[in-house]
C-alpha cells in the first residue's frame, strides 16, 4: 500500500484536457493537501448525474463529487463531469485544465471531511489559501457567495 500513489481515470475522450499534467497536480494534492492517495474519475454528465442520483437522490448532472474511504489508508474517490468543466472554463475565462483543478482539489477537501455546507465557512477559507498557493481561479464556494 506505501506504493500506491494517487490516479486519474478518465472516461472520456479529449485532446483538451493535459493529462500528465493533471496527474502531476493530482498528486501534489496527495502530498501537500491530502497527504493520502486518491482516485480521480473524470467522466461526462450522463455518468456523473448517475452517481448523483444513486448516492445524493439528485437527478442532475454536477460538477464534482466525493467519495470518502472507509479506512484503508485512501482518501477517496472524486468524480468530476468533464462537461461541466468545460462550460465553467468558459464562463469564468480559464482553461479547462484550470476548472478540473478547482474541481479535484474541491473534492479532496472534501475528502479530508472539510463541508462547505456546515462547517462556517472553514473549508471556503481552507480552499481560499490553497487556491492562491495553487495558481488557481475562483473556487467553487466563492464562485456560490459572490
Amino acid at each position: 500500500m506505501a506504493s500506491e500513489r494517487s490516479s486519474i481515470l478518465y472516461r472520456i475522450r479529449s485532446r483538451a484536457l493535459r493529462r500528465r499534467e493533471l496527474l502531476d497536480f493530482a498528486r501534489r494534492l496527495e502530498t501537500e493537501v491530502a497527504g493520502r492517495p486518491f482516485c480521480c474519475l473524470i467522466t461526462g454528465d450522463s455518468e456523473i448525474r448517475t452517481l448523483n442520483r444513486t448516492f445524493r437522490r439528485k437527478d442532475t448532472p454536477t460538477d464534482v463529487l466525493s467519495f470518502p474511504a472507509e479506512g484503508n489508508g485512501h482518501l477517496g474517490e472524486i468524480a468530476i463531469s468533464f462537461e461541466r468543466a468545460r462550460e465553467q472554463a468558459a464562463g469564468f475565462g480559464h482553461s479547462v485544465d484550470d476548472e478540473v483543478r478547482v474541481l479535484m482539489l474541491h473534492g479532496v477537501l472534501h475528502l479530508t471531511g472539510l463541508d462547505h455546507e456546515r462547517d462556517r465557512g472553514e473549508m471556503r477559507r481552507v480552499e481560499q489559501r490553497w487556491r492562491r498557493r495553487l495558481n488557481l481561479p475562483a473556487g467553487l464556494i466563492e464562485r456560490a457567495t459572490a
